[in-house]
């Protein structure tokens, strides 16, 4: 079975601590609206010092037309991921393994991503991410595939700005607007223009109406 392979590199302009802490933290925030729950259904400190988590996360991804028509539509849109975590915070370290665990036949992503300190600059944390996406779907297999990939590619660049989202906040700083926010504040500040105008073209409109009256009685 052909697999499609991602691979790629991210860099967070915090300490591996704090990004640590706000591993923890990341939902909800703008940027992963997509994720409705999360819970820790398993976790243990090993004789090494290191912490094992596992999390359930639910997650509503849309998935394209063409397979909401092979799965129920109750559960077509709902996905359920199982993300496992090593965290070794002598080496600062976080390793997380993630998958999912329904509509497996139709398409399987998993994703290996390792957080550690950055080579060039040690108040920075570095995000090495894999990711392996396959399907089992006889006839249509490498479309699916296609499909994950750029959804997970997608998916990849909001992680990040979720993060960054949740550092800034840590950190005491105003988070950026995200873009809907932006374009909301940019529509709501365009009717207020819009009524504004309005207002004074009523007024000078009325204003007209008043001067032509009180000359034609002159």
């Amino acid at each position: 079975m052909m697999v499609k392979y991602f691979l790629g590199q991210s860099v967070l302009r915090s300490s591996w601590d704090q990004v640590f802490a706000a591993f923890w933290q990341r939902y909800p925030n703008p940027y992963s609206k997509h994720v409705s729950t999360e819970d820790i259904v398993h976790r243990e400190v090993t004789p090494g010092q290191k912490l094992l988590s596992r999390r359930l996360l639910t997650k509503t991804n849309r998935m394209p037309r063409w397979a909401e028509r092979l799965l129920p539509a109750s559960v077509a849109r709902l996905v359920y991921i199982l993300e496992d975590s090593i965290v070794d915070p002598q080496n600062q370290t976080m390793t997380t393994f993630t998958w999912n665990v329904n509509h497996a036949r139709l398409m399987v992503v998993e994703e290996r991503c390792v957080y550690c300190v950055n080579s060039d600059n040690s108040g920075w944390t570095e995000i090495r991410r894999e990711a392996w996406v396959s399907s089992s779907l006889f006839g249509v297999s490498r479309a699916v595939q296609e499909f994950g990939l750029t959804r997970f590619k997608s998916n990849v660049t909001k992680t990040v700005k979720g993060f960054e989202y949740i550092l800034a906040k840590q950190q005491g700083e105003a988070p950026s607007k995200t873009l809907a926010e932006t374009a909301e504040e940019a529509k709501e500040k365009a009717k207020g223009a819009a009524l504004a105008a309005t207002e004074k073209a009523k007024d000078l409109a009325s204003k007209a109406a008043t001067k032509q009256q009180q000359q034609r009685l002159m």
